[in-house]
């Protein structure tokens, strides 16, 4: 588990892909129980540890996931992600190109718990959300293309859906479209760098994390790294 920064109030992880953030019934150890018994051991913690799980990323993505010590810092960053104030940078691949070299995405987004996927609309519709991302292309290698993707709302699969919907799936990504599987069960999505402003210091923060070594980032050489 690579710790990416810590200090008395946050501490943040670059997740491999395939780790859940929080438990759920596979019983598979999630993400946080791993970072409680990182600060347990590391400050000899006696009874229970702290942890507020600020955000997550889906099974499958990797990069950074922020955690709160203290209540404070939860609350405090819960109300930065509510209100926007925080700012997302991903990394993706996908094989087929997108038509515009750059552009800004929206799309309705409407969840389906019960098959845990994400349908998307052109327009409003009920209970369905509006999703806004925008992304630029990188770098091309082997005909892969590498994007930096800023998302402005944080939907259910988000990424993976709104570039599914412009016929440019996720590597990977066999739920959106993805016409072959990567190892692991991952897919090219990462979650490459969280800027925000510290609770308690006020410090204007950016947290980076490094790509995963996999031959699907390591074709790329300008930007991957």
């Amino acid at each position: 588990m690579e710790v990416l920064f810590e200090d008395n109030h946050l501490i943040a992880v670059n997740k491999p892909a395939g780790w859940l953030v929080q438990g759920d019934s596979t019983g598979d150890t999630p993400l946080a129980e791993r970072v409680k018994q990182y600060i347990k051991e590391k400050y000899r913690k006696p009874g229970e540890v702290f942890l507020g799980v600020i955000h997550r990323l889906d099974r499958p993505v990797s990069g950074v996931v922020l955690f709160a010590r203290t209540s404070k810092a939860l609350e405090r960053m819960n109300q930065q992600f509510r209100e926007r104030e925080t700012q997302k940078t991903y990394r993706a691949v996908v094989e087929r190109k997108p038509g515009k070299p750059e552009d800004t995405l929206i799309h309705w987004l409407r969840k389906d718990e019960s098959k845990n996927k994400t349908a998307w609309f052109s327009r409003e519709t009920p209970d369905a959300l509006r999703s806004e991302l925008s992304y630029s292309i990188l770098e091309e290698a082997n005909g892969f293309y590498l994007l930096d993707v800023r998302p402005v709302t944080g939907r259910p699969h988000q990424i993976r859906v709104q570039l599914a919907a412009i016929g440019s799936p996720i590597v990977g990504d066999l739920r959106y479209g993805a016409p072959f599987a990567l190892d692991d069960a991952r897919i090219a999505l990462h979650a490459r760098s969280l800027r925000f402003i510290h609770p308690v210091s006020k410090a204007a923060t950016a947290i980076n994390a490094p790509l995963p070594d996999h031959s699907v980032w390591n074709q790329f050489t300008s930007f991957a790294r």
